[in-house]
C-alpha cells in the first residue's frame, strides 16, 4: 500500500472524496483581544516587546498572587458575543484548566468551561458567488493565552530534535476569546470554502468592533480546524481530527482539502480515524500527527476559586449593544444598494478588497462608478504586475478622488490621468502637482488647437475633400493628428467641432 511522508494511505483525489463522504466542519477560532493590560493582571501587552519583559506575578504564577477581571476584556467578549447573534449570560465564571506545559507557568489556564459569556448565535458567511451558509455558534468564552516555546535546532522549528527550548511569558495572560462553532453540515464539497469565507467573516468583525488588531501573521487569530468525515449526511458523525493553529485563510482552507483526502484514503483503506490533534505545514499544505486529542474530562476542570462569577448586568448589556458599529455584512449591504452596483460587480469589489478603498474614493469627491473604474481597472493591473495588495499601492484615495476630480472639470482627459497616475505611483506628489510638474494639463485655448488643425487639414487635403463631399469617417485622421501634435493633451471633443467647423 502507497503511504504519504506521514504515514498515511497515498491520498483520495478531492472531488472522489466529496463525492463519497460527507465533510463535517468545527471551527475554533482565538482572538487576542486588544487591551492595554492582561486578563488577569496590570502587566502591559504589546507585539515585539523584548522576552519575558511583560510579567506580573500572577502571570508567571507565582505562589501568592491573586487574580483580577480585566473590565475591558469583558465588555470586548460582550461585544463579539452580540455581533454574533449570541446570547450573553446573566451570571458565567471561569474555571481552571489544568495541564502542564512549560508555557503554563500555573500548570493550569484559566478558562470558562461550562458557563461561557456568550452562547447560542450564528453568523451568516457569504461565498464569493454570493451563497450564504449559515454557521451556528454554540459558544464564546473567556480565557488567557499561554505563553511562547522557541525550540532551538532540529526541523522545522519542533521539539522533536531540537536541541533546547526558550520560552518567552510576555504572552501568557493575554486576554482570548474563544469561539466555538457546532458542526458545520450541509457545505458538501464547499466545506473549505465554507471555512475560510467563515474565519474571515469573523476577522473583518473583530476589526470594524475594534476589539483586536485581528492580524493573522502575528498570531492575534488562529483557528483549530476540526474535520470529520461521513457516509452520508444522515449517517452519524465520524471521528473528527483537529488541526491546531491555523492562521491564514488559504491554510484554513488547505487545511480542510487535506483532511477530506487524507481521511478518505484511511477510510477507504479500511482503518479507523484517530481523534487527535494535527500540526498544519504550509510549504505543502499537509498535515502530521500531534497528540491523542484529550476529552475535557482529562483537563479537570473546576470552578477557579480565586475569582468571583461575572454577571454583566442586562442595561449594561443593551448599553453595549447600541454602541454596535455596522457590521461588515450590513454595509456591504447597504453599500451595494447605495452604489447601485450589480451583484456581480459588488462581489468582485469584494473579493478584491476594494470595498475601503472605493468607500474612501468616493467620499474624496468621487462617484461609484468612477471609484470602482480606478481600483478595479488600472489599479488592479498595477497591482497584479507588481504583486502586491491594493491597498498597499503608493497611492491613496483622496489621491484617486483628486485624479478624478481633474478629469470631472476638463482639465486633464482619460489617457493624460494615466500619465498623472504614473507620477503618483512614482513619488512625485499628488495629482496636482504631478500635472503642474510634468505640463500635462489639456490645451483649452483654441488657439493653439486651431494652429494644430490647420497643419494637419493642410498635410491631408484628401481627408478633407472626403469630410466636404459629406463622409465624415476619415475625420478621425486629422483629429488624430491634432492629439499627436499637442501630445494628447487636446480636448478631443473640441478638437472634432473645431475640424469641422474649419472644413466648413
Amino acid at each position: 500500500m502507497t503511504t504519504t511522508t506521514h504515514g498515511t494511505p497515498a491520498l483520495v483525489a478531492y472531488d472522489d472524496a466529496v463525492r463519497r463522504y460527507d465533510p463535517v466542519i468545527g471551527i475554533e477560532v482565538h482572538v487576542e483581544l486588544g487591551t492595554r493590560t492582561k486578563m488577569f493582571c496590570a502587566a502591559e501587552q504589546s507585539f515585539g516587546a523584548e522576552p519575558n519583559t511583560q510579567t506580573t506575578p500572577v502571570s508567571l504564577g507565582l505562589p501568592g498572587a491573586l487574580p483580577v477581571v480585566n473590565g475591558t476584556a469583558v465588555e470586548y467578549a460582550i461585544r463579539i458575543g452580540l455581533a454574533l447573534n449570541c446570547q450573553i449570560a446573566e451570571t458565567c465564571r471561569f474555571a481552571r484548566k489544568n495541564y502542564f506545559y512549560p508555557d503554563v507557568p500555573k500548570n493550569f489556564q484559566t478558562s470558562q468551561y461550562d458557563e461561557p459569556i456568550a452562547f447560542e448565535g450564528f453568523l451568516d458567511v457569504e461565498l464569493e458567488d454570493g451563497t450564504v451558509h449559515r454557521v451556528e455558534i454554540e459558544r464564546a468564552h473567556m480565557e488567557e493565552d499561554a505563553g511562547k516555546n522557541t525550540h532551538v535546532g532540529g526541523s522545522a522549528g519542533r521539539i522533536h530534535g531540537a536541541e533546547y527550548s526558550l520560552v518567552d511569558y510576555n504572552r501568557a495572560g493575554v486576554p482570548l476569546v474563544e469561539i466555538v462553532t457546532k458542526p458545520i453540515t450541509g457545505a458538501g464539497e464547499r466545506a473549505p470554502e465554507v471555512a475560510r469565507a467563515y474565519v474571515q467573516a469573523l476577522r473583518d468583525i473583530f476589526r470594524v468592533l475594534d476589539v483586536s488588531e485581528a492580524r493573522m501573521e502575528r498570531g492575534n487569530v488562529r483557528a483549530d480546524v476540526n474535520l470529520s468525515l461521513r457516509p452520508t449526511p444522515e449517517s452519524p458523525l465520524g471521528t473528527r481530527t483537529e488541526t491546531k493553529n491555523v492562521n491564514s485563510f488559504r491554510s484554513v482552507e488547505r487545511a480542510v482539502r487535506y483532511e477530506v483526502s487524507r481521511q478518505a484514503a484511511i477510510l477507504d483503506a479500511g482503518g479507523t480515524v484517530i481523534q487527535e490533534t494535527r500540526h498544519f505545514h504550509e510549504e505543502d499544505g499537509s498535515t502530521s500527527p500531534g497528540r491523542v486529542k484529550s476529552d475535557a474530562e482529562d483537563y479537570r476542570y473546576f470552578p477557579e476559586p480565586d475569582l468571583v462569577p461575572v454577571a454583566p448586568s442586562r442595561e449594561w448589556v443593551e448599553e453595549i449593544r447600541a454602541t454596535l458599529p455596522e457590521l461588515p455584512q450590513a454595509r456591504r449591504r447597504r453599500l451595494h444598494d447605495e452604489w447601485g452596483f450589480a451583484d456581480a460587480e459588488m462581489r468582485d469589489v469584494v473579493n478584491a478588497g476594494a470595498l475601503d478603498l472605493i468607500e474612501a474614493t468616493v467620499a474624496a469627491g468621487a462617484t461609484p462608478a468612477a471609484a470602482r473604474k480606478w481600483w478595479m481597472g488600472e489599479l488592479a493591473r498595477r497591482a497584479k504586475q507588481d504583486e502586491v495588495e491594493l491597498a498597499d499601492l503608493a497611492i491613496t484615495p483622496a489621491q484617486i478622488g483628486e485624479l478624478q476630480q481633474l478629469v470631472d472639470s476638463g482639465r486633464i482627459n482619460d489617457k493624460i490621468a494615466r500619465q498623472v497616475l504614473d507620477g503618483v505611483l512614482a513619488g512625485e506628489g499628488d495629482p496636482e502637482a504631478v500635472v503642474a510638474a510634468r505640463g500635462l494639463e489639456v490645451v483649452s485655448d483654441d488657439g493653439p488647437l486651431l494652429e494644430a488643425i490647420d497643419a494637419a487639414l493642410a498635410a491631408q487635403p484628401d481627408i478633407v475633400e472626403k469630410v466636404r463631399g459629406g463622409n465624415q469617417g476619415p475625420v478621425g485622421a486629422i483629429i488624430g493628428a491634432v492629439m499627436k501634435a499637442t501630445r494628447g493633451q487636446a480636448d478631443a471633443k473640441r478638437v472634432r467641432e473645431l475640424v469641422l467647423e474649419r472644413i466648413g
